[in-house]
């Protein structure tokens, strides 16, 4: 495999315990190995020998080099549009009760599933375009708008046919027990058994990478979400959970005692939930666009995950009826703005920490050993990538080690 340098750039590791903010190298250089990174440092320290060996050299005119963004929460899949919906919550309607009149997740759910599998790719082809435009080179995809096997199964299998056709890593998540779908109203503990026989015979084709599930008043208990963590371990299979978004249900003690990778949203979470994650290393996952989009007004406990040493990471959870937004960039802004997060800290939850979410361990920092997903900005300073919001300043990305 040949080798390629990359200088006259700063380089944004984003490594924990790093001696500068940011991980950051003022005048750095990056050796590429085919898809692999060989060696990241100061260009001073670079081995003569490992440059000369280099074929390829790109300069990089003073840019900004970072690890390729990482979007641990999105539900890019999915048919029509909520649109209406959007109006009737801006005159008063709450989403609970647009949910509990047959909207929300309902709606979406019909339109996936009268939807084809070529016009749910189109539209996701779309979608993911738009991450990529800001840098995204891994992107996670739930399922939960088909809710039965086969609208479930082609959701995934076209999820899974996106990572084949353009340059980004996509993850594939089991959402079934996402809503109740209406052909088993008043019966939720039947539906969560077919939720478990969907797992299995998904699972067996290959398009499961995690599982998932929504922990409300809305959505599930505690305990058949249990029943849907407890079938995912007999498969060997992470979880995570959209836990605490309107209610403290307890959803982050419960993960967390099946080794969550996430716990997402985190509204309403408690000390004890903030406890129990960090004694799991779950990371918490902020979607500030859900938060913005619902017109929320309790803010996640930043300091609580701070306090206990929780991860934090950052995600569009795009979807159509709570985040429909395709700009991590804009997450990073609006995780500032909201959260009070620190630009390093929305930073690395796009890249350290969301790598975290997904159980990868070869992403979101520069290393020698890492991956070599690489974005390259027209920027300056690294807080710029979170303080102007509507800006593209994306030159260029290296994904698998490859220039797109």
């Amino acid at each position: 495999m040949s080798l390629s340098l990359w200088t006259h750039c700063q380089a944004a590791t984003m490594q924990a315990q790093a001696a500068r903010p940011y991980g950051l190298i003022a005048d750095a250089a990056l050796v590429l190995d085919g898809p692999v990174l060989r060696w990241v440092g100061p260009r001073s320290e670079l081995p003569p020998n490992l440059a000369r060996a280099c074929i390829t050299q790109h300069d990089a005119g003073g840019a900004l080099i970072t690890p390729g963004l990482i979007d641990c929460h999105t539900h890019l899949v999915y048919g029509g549009d909520r649109a209406a919906e959007f109006e009737q919550r801006l005159q008063g309607t709450s989403y609970e009760e647009i949910a509990r009149q047959g909207g929300g997740i309902a709606s979406t759910v019909r339109a996936t599933r009268q939807a084809s599998a070529e016009q749910l790719t189109a539209s996701a082809s779309t979608r993911l375009r738009a991450l990529m435009a800001e840098g995204v080179t891994t992107v996670e995809i739930k399922s939960g708008y088909g809710l039965a096997l086969e609208p479930e199964r082609t959701c995934l299998e076209v999820a899974r046919a996106l990572g084949h056709t353009h340059p980004v890593s996509v993850h594939t998540t089991f959402l079934g027990a996402h809503a109740l779908p209406p052909e088993f109203a008043g019966r939720s503990d039947d539906y969560i058994d077919t939720v478990v026989a969907m797992l299995a015979d998904l699972y067996a084709q290959g398009l499961v990478d995690a599982v998932d599930a929504f922990c409300e008043r809305i959505g599930f208990s505690p305990a058949q979400t249990a029943r849907v963590f407890t079938a995912a371990r007999a498969l060997g299979l992470p979880v995570k959970l959209h836990a605490e978004q309107l209610s403290d249900s307890g959803g982050a003690q419960l993960a967390a005692g099946f080794g969550a990778l996430s716990c997402d949203h985190l509204e309403w979470l408690s000390a004890e939930g903030a406890a129990a994650m960090a004694a799991a290393g779950s990371v918490a996952v902020l979607l500030p666009g859900a938060f913005y989009f619902l017109r929320e007004t309790r803010v996640p406990p930043i300091d609580l995950l701070r306090q206990h040493g929780v991860a934090m990471a950052v995600s569009t959870d795009c979807n159509p009826g709570s985040s429909p937004c395709t700009s991590l960039l804009l997450m990073l802004n609006m995780a500032c703005t909201l959260f009070r997060l620190t630009p390093e800290e929305a930073l690395a939850g796009v890249t350290r920490h969301a790598a975290q979410a997904l159980g990868l361990h070869d992403l979101g920092v520069l290393a020698a050993g890492m991956r070599a997903d690489l974005a390259v900005w027209d920027v300056q300073h690294p807080a710029e990538l979170a303080y102007a919001f509507g800006a593209r300043p994306l030159r260029q990305v290296v994904f698998a080690g490859v220039l797109r």
